[in-house]
């Protein structure tokens, strides 16, 4: 077991603490994907965000935490029994940690995989000389969320990973996790606290080309009080929106966000309002023709 994992960690190519631990952070994410293709949660739940377009669809960023959206809403759904699902397999695989569950009220329900770093760097074939600037108490913490009330519209489809062995999860397709990141963008609201992982995604979006399922992003964006109930998401609308948005962000906050999740910093180096502006109308003059 410790080959696969030596193996897997090996094709990180790690050079510096924070590289081992988002390559640490990742083998956690996808033994956490593998586990719970091993129980029904797929058959009601389905893969979204930026770790799946990192793990499934190959973008060139660490990231953080795994989230997911129950296809049908449902108040009533509970992650408990998979946290304890999750707990026993990485026992078997020989980590340490433990599932802490968030016990507020939200239609967003979360939980933290909690664990050592040191010793789960060691566990997936990291030298001990190699550990050396992580303090002793240092924890990696993977944050879970599920979406038990989402926006209608959402288009899935079935991926196939094969870490640490062949599974498959339901996954959201990309014009709708694409659609997600947009409502992000647009919604967040943390003064300061600029993402720019979002920008970061959005940049990868476009390079590749990708459409917007439109319906499930007007229906989100109607569900969290940004769009009239009676109002259409147009491409001319959605396009004056993001240039709004896009006007108000200091880039320079969101370089130092996303800076740590990347290999290449000379990537960023251009960013600011009129580089975002552009490819943003360069993106719905090839895709929309406006």
């Amino acid at each position: 077991m410790v080959n696969l994992f030596t193996e897997k960690l090996n094709s990180y190519n790690a050079t510096n603490k924070d590289e081992y631990i988002n390559a640490l952070r990742e083998v956690v994410q996808e033994i956490a994907l593998y586990s719970l293709s091993n129980t029904n949660f797929f058959d009601k739940a389905a893969f979204c965000g930026g770790t799946s377009l990192r793990i499934f669809y190959y973008l060139d960023r660490a990231s953080e935490d795994l989230d997911f959206s129950l296809i049908v809403p449902n108040q009533d759904f509970s992650l408990t029994p998979y946290l304890k699902i999750l707990e026993g397999y990485f026992h078997d695989f020989g980590f340490s940690f433990e599932a802490v569950e968030n016990k507020n009220k939200s239609n967003v329900l979360s939980a933290f995989l909690k664990g050592g770093t040191i010793i789960n760097l060691i566990s997936i074939g990291l030298p001990k000389e190699l550990t050396k600037g992580i303090r002793d108490t240092e924890l990696l913490k993977i944050k879970i969320e599920l979406d038990t009330n989402p926006p209608k519209n959402a288009e899935y489809e079935f991926k196939y990973g094969t870490f640490p062995f062949p599974y498959k999860v339901r996954i959201f397709n990309k014009e709708t996790l694409f659609a997600g990141k947009l409502h992000a963008i647009l919604c967040r609201d943390w003064n300061n606290n600029i993402k720019g992982r979002d920008y970061y995604d959005f940049a990868f979006y476009v390079k590749s080309k990708t459409k917007i399922n439109f319906a499930q992003l007007e229906a989100a964006l109607k569900q969290s009080g940004h769009l009239d109930s009676k109002e259409t998401l147009t491409p001319e609308l959605l396009k004056k929106m993001l240039l709004n948005k896009i006007s108000s962000i200091d880039f320079n906050i969101a370089k130092n966000d996303v800076i740590r999740f990347i290999k290449n910093p000379r990537s960023i180096e251009a960013w600011d309002n009129d580089l975002f502006k552009y490819i943003t109308i360069e993106y719905f003059k090839r895709n929309y023709n406006i």
